[in-house]
């Protein structure tokens, strides 16, 4: 793919599922939640509320909660003067009833009243934990318990749709990577790249920067390294690790490794084992195989190079409404690859105090094999 590719601007997409999707999506939920003899899930504002009702509901102190029995018809819980944004999403559409409160009222007690006080109640796993308390104050009969495990055999597997959804994605964080070579020279500072690279990420249509890592140097061996205002010298690796969320929620990440000048020949060498590694990982990528033997694929090969001890975190993470999720790429993860599992394959070498590289792609599972939902090139790039 050349700059005059992926320069082209994205064609502007819906911003929420199908309502009859999310009728879906809510029906299996229901069903999902019954086998799993729990007696409502209740959903806050985040990804999994998104993921349900394509409502984007903003988290404030005031409850907004979603309360899903696993019989009978859903009702959302929304404070006041939150209700026309609840209507205006695709809640208005999907016929569920809104229960709106008042600044006096008790909105814990609101939803307590829609449950069996005796029952199990499993809450959204990124609610805030003052609404977690509060809702078992309200409910001091019921049993708590989380609702990822039931949301996650519907998330994990991402819709031809979804996938469509982080292709998009994908190919709005390449055009920025495509982009670095105009803000990436010695004596700018980090921070003053990472600026750039920002901004790019909104104009190539992201609604939002969730990171954005420039490691330069002795900074490239710490995976997560902040801006600072370090400035790149001549010679030095950089480490560009940036992601952001599209208007539909859908995520990106991708990691590119660049030079600013002719890098040391230390880290040519390592580099061409991390490329093999990365490229072994992807080909590994299949149905019926393990999480943990995709990670292997990469670690083995760096293992076997004497760089076993520099790979320092997992392989990959899920991806989607969120920039983590499951499936998780690691060690230790013996949940088997399946068709529409989408995650990142990111393997690193860093060497403390000198320097650091990664290259990171999502991928899907298809029927028969992975796709890279990135596509800018994974050689070196001198600059």
């Amino acid at each position: 793919m050349t700059d005059t590719d992926t320069a082209a601007v994205a064609v502007p997409v819906p911003h929420h599922p199908p309502v009859a999707d999310l009728a879906d999506r809510l029906a299996r939920a229901q069903r999902a939640t019954l086998a799993a003899g729990v007696d409502a899930l209740l959903i806050s504002p985040g990804p999994d509320l998104r993921y349900l009702t394509g409502y984007d509901a903003i988290p404030l102190e005031r409850l907004t909660c979603l309360v899903l029995p696993a019989q009978g018809d859903p009702v959302i819980v929304v404070p006041g003067l939150e209700k026309p944004a609840a209507l205006a999403s695709p809640i208005g559409n999907l016929g569920l009833e809104v229960l709106s409160w008042g600044e006096t009222d008790d909105p814990y007690h609101l939803v307590a009243s829609l449950l069996p006080p005796q029952g199990i109640a499993a809450v959204d796993n990124h609610m805030w934990a003052e609404k977690v308390l509060r809702l078992r104050d309200a409910m001091p009969g019921a049993t708590q318990s989380l609702a990822g495990p039931v949301l996650r055999e519907l998330r994990i597997r991402k819709t031809p749709d979804e996938v469509e959804a982080l292709r998009r994605a994908g190919a709005a964080i390449d055009r920025v990577h495509a982009q670095v070579h105009r803000w990436l020279r010695a004596g700018r500072t980090e921070r003053e790249v990472g600026k750039d690279i920002a901004d790019s990420i909104i104009a190539e249509g992201h609604v939002s920067v969730d990171f954005v890592i420039v490691g330069s140097g002795p900074h490239g061996a710490s995976p997560h390294h902040e801006l600072s205002d370090r400035v790149i010298l001549q010679g030095e690796p950089v480490v560009v690790d940036i992601g952001g969320t599209m208007p539909d929620g859908y995520c990106s990440d991708e990691t590119r490794t660049y030079s600013v000048g002719e890098p040391p020949a230390e880290f040519t060498d390592y580099y061409a084992v991390l490329q093999a590694a990365q490229a072994a990982a992807c080909e590994h990528v299949s149905p019926g195989v393990t999480a943990e033997s995709v990670d292997a694929a990469a670690r083995d090969v760096i293992t076997a190079a004497g760089y076993g001890d520099y790979f320092v975190h997992r392989t990959g993470h899920g991806i989607g409404l969120e920039t983590h999720e499951e499936p998780y790429i690691v060690t230790g993860n013996t949940e088997l690859i399946e068709p529409g599992m989408a995650f990142s394959i990111e393997p690193g070498i860093y060497l403390p105090g000198k320097h650091g590289a990664r290259i990171e792609d999502i991928l899907v599972c298809g029927e028969t094999e992975g796709e890279r939902l990135n596509l800018r090139p994974r050689d070196l790039v001198v600059l």
